[in-house]
């Protein structure tokens, strides 16, 4: 986790995101620095829009006017990119947030990274893994909420759809944990250590996989997931009255 002096640019592809995911952003951003930019794109002519219109006021954000020139295609990529460009060179900042699911950020986060500067992307399961892998930290946005919202939905169902629901628990609606993944992160975290903290490994899992996130396997953090597994035993360890768990091999 970075110190609160670290400055993060936050651009919001508005075409391409979630309003009622605003404070979730917010607070994930918040995990590696503060937001100190933060811009919202899109035609706010556009119906498509108005739920942007809620929010930007109550979380300090600049909304971005572009027109759309042609049918079916708008110039919010394009225009985030290019200002995206100018903060870069301005060095009013210390990191980047690109919010979209939309591969076309491909080339803008590996720009990003080509400086040595901090680049993190938020979007949908769906965002295509070339984005994804360009950078640094990527969170899908199912992890922030969405997932909830979405199953405290089906409160008035018919009865065939409560058995549908009985016979498909929460459970199995997170993929599987990639075993592989998690043995070559405390591998390359170890340094023929014993006993390794669990910030270290969760740093090596993000260098392999940007997108790695235990939410994604349904648990709160890195040290629950842990637990889970047989393989492995989490170690409590003080210091200075705060835990900072170890984990080994059993």
């Amino acid at each position: 986790m970075r110190e609160n002096k670290f400055n993060i640019a936050v651009l919001i592809d508005g075409d391409n995101a979630q309003a009622k995911l605003i404070k979730e952003i917010l607070e994930e951003v918040s995990k590696y620095g503060k937001a100190t930019i933060r811009r919202i794109y899109g035609d706010w002519t556009t119906p498509q829009m108005n739920s942007w219109k809620e929010v930007i006021n109550q979380y300090s954000f600049n909304p971005i006017q572009k027109f759309a020139y042609t049918t079916g295609k708008n110039s919010t990529d394009s225009s985030l990119i290019i200002d995206a460009m100018d903060i870069l060179h301005s060095n009013s900042v210390d990191g980047f947030c690109i919010v979209s699911s939309d591969s076309d950020y491909t080339g803008l986060a590996k720009r990003i990274r080509e400086e040595g500067m901090f680049v993190m992307g938020i979007g949908r399961r769906i965002t295509p893994q070339a984005f994804v892998q360009s950078c640094e930290i990527f969170t899908f946005a199912e992890n922030l909420g969405e997932e909830v919202e979405e199953e405290k939905k089906p409160e008035k169902t018919s009865s065939r759809q409560n058995v549908v629901a009985a016979e498909s628990p929460t459970k199995s609606s997170h993929p599987k944990i990639d075993l592989r993944l998690i043995d070559r992160a405390f591998e390359i975290s170890s340094d023929e250590e014993e006993e390794i903290h669990i910030a270290k490994i969760g740093a090596s899992l993000r260098k392999i996989d940007p997108s790695f996130d235990p939410r994604t396997y349904g648990f709160r953090n890195l040290t629950d997931l842990f637990k889970s597994l047989n393989k492995y035993v989490v170690v409590r360890n003080e210091v200075n009255g705060l835990n900072y768990p170890l984990v080994k091999l059993k």
